[in-house]
């Protein structure tokens, strides 16, 4: 039992949860931790002791759990999303007082947060949505922190969030007040929606080095881990060099070989796909890594299909022209990058597009420095997006920022090159296919969606603009194409 009250409290003790409470414990401010489970509890308290004997301290009664709490309390949840966290809520609101507040740390969507927001107003509480990036080793060592909410309530923990967060030398601890309502929760689902384009992108260069370039798992961790000195660092690729050097511990060969090609999601970058849609951003990369992840669930489907176009000449790969190894993956280097940039330019512009919406104020540039550490998409570019948002705030995409619209530039014949590789061979590579899309429309002054407000115009009287006019125009396209045919 504390001796004394405690400096904040943890409910919620699975893995992530577990790991949260051990780092705030470890930079030195004793906490409370309470789960329903109590063999969790239990469990938690013992790692503390055997991690160093840390100053955490466990309850199996939430009445007790919320009284060890020094006052004005602070109490983060990291449960379920959904209903578990309302009926966590309910549960502690139960012994809570008036200034004591509440921070959701899971992946929470963001109108929910703003829900709870109000109604725990009513009682006197405050709340923060907080959306923590880093995964289980993040948590436990230093994650990337995304709080939105009451500013009051950051207020009462930002010294502790500025020690448990990551740490990077040269721009500070991960983390920021991100905004009012549920901004925190939002920015962090669209995190994980450049994290799912992310993902695609790699997964498709590791598709077209293998199937085309015909390297080895060796040859390709050697690639990833070359990359991975370069503009290209990052967390995800230095994971991805490491998958393909670890060696099947149940058989031969390599386990990376032996994973079931069938990705699971829990949500997130579904949201930020809709999101996109209700703002009218486009955000095709994204979207393009959430329908590869639906198709890649058709296992049992695409196993028959593979066997019907087999039958009818179409094997896996539809050419295998000899390719130089070395030139290939220069190639898909530059792909890969210049993907990226299409990626992260898209969800940026979706995050803009909501805190105008909503009057959040959101800073682009202090975003991209709280993801240089602790998230998964922690990447040495993120340094080069923080300085152009610092360059410009009012940037309207990263693609007309002049350092990368230059490093696009120079990249884009190699990035054709894969893509037409690609097609030509029969492998699908939509996350690259559609961001090379989305730049080369964003770089038209001139689109054919002319042609296409015709057709509206034509069928459902939707009016047009004229280049050389201004105002809205009405044509009767049936009656001049019938007099003409007479």
């Amino acid at each position: 039992m504390a001796q004394t009250p405690t400096r904040i409290g943890l409910a919620g003790l699975a893995v992530m949860g577990q790991n949260l409470a051990l780092n705030i414990a470890e930079k030195g401010f004793p906490i409370s931790v309470y789960n329903r489970t109590a063999s969790k509890v239990d469990e938690t308290v013992e790692r503390a002791k055997v991690e160093g004997n840390l100053p955490l301290f466990g309850f199996h009664h939430p009445e007790a759990f919320v009284h060890s709490i020094q006052k004005p309390r602070v109490i983060i949840m990291l449960v379920k999303a959904g209903s578990p966290v309302d009926q966590t809520i309910q549960t502690l609101s139960v012994y809570l007082e008036k200034g004591d507040c509440i921070i959701d740390g899971g992946n929470e969507w963001y109108e929910n947060t703003e829900r709870r927001e109000k109604a725990v107003a009513e009682k006197g509480f405050l709340y923060l949505g907080m959306g923590v990036s880093g995964g289980e080793e993040g948590a436990r060592n230093g994650p990337s922190l995304m709080p939105g909410g009451s500013f009051e309530a950051y207020k009462y923990i930002e010294d502790i969030l500025l020690k448990v967060a990551a740490q990077v030398p040269d721009s500070g601890p991960c983390v920021t007040y991100i905004g009012k309502g549920g901004s925190g929760n939002f920015v962090k689902m669209v995190h994980n929606g450049i994290e799912y384009g992310d993902m695609q992108l790699i997964a498709e260069a590791y598709d077209v080095l293998k199937s085309v370039g015909k390297l080895t798992n060796e040859e390709l961790k050697n690639v990833f881990e070359e990359w991975n000195k370069g503009e290209l660092l990052s967390f995800l690729i230095e994971i991805t060099a490491d998958i393909f050097g670890i060696k099947d511990d149940k058989g031969d060969g390599y386990l990376v070989d032996k994973v079931l090609d069938k990705t699971g999601m829990k949500g997130t970058g579904k949201w930020t796909v809709q999101q996109a849609a209700d703002l009218s951003v486009a955000a095709p990369t994204i979207a393009a890594s959430l329908d590869s992840r639906f198709l890649s669930g058709l296992k049992e489907e695409r196993v028959q299909a593979a066997k019907v176009f087999k039958e009818g000449g179409f094997g896996d790969i539809l050419t295998s022209p000899p390719v130089n190894k070395e030139k290939l993956i220069h190639d898909v280097r530059q792909a890969l990058y210049a993907s990226k940039i299409c990626s992260y330019a898209q969800g940026m512009n979706l995050i803009r597009a909501k805190s105008n919406e909503k009057g959040w104020d959101l800073k682009l540039g202090e975003l991209a420095r709280i993801w240089k550490g602790g998230c998964i998409i922690r990447a040495i570019f993120l340094d080069r997006i923080k300085k152009a948002y610092d360059r410009n705030p009012e940037l309207s995409n990263l693609l007309v920022d002049p350092e990368f619209a230059t490093e696009i530039i120079e990249r884009q014949s190699a990035w054709r090159r894969v893509v037409c590789l690609a097609i030509n061979s029969g492998i699908s590579t939509p996350g690259m296919s559609t961001s090379l899309a989305y730049f080369d429309t964003y770089r038209r002054e001139r689109l054919p969606a002319n042609l296409v407000q015709s057709q509206r115009d034509y069928f459902g009287a939707h009016t047009y603009e004229r280049t050389d006019v201004p105002g809205s125009f009405h044509t009767e396209w049936f009656k001049i194409a019938r007099q003409s045919k007479i």
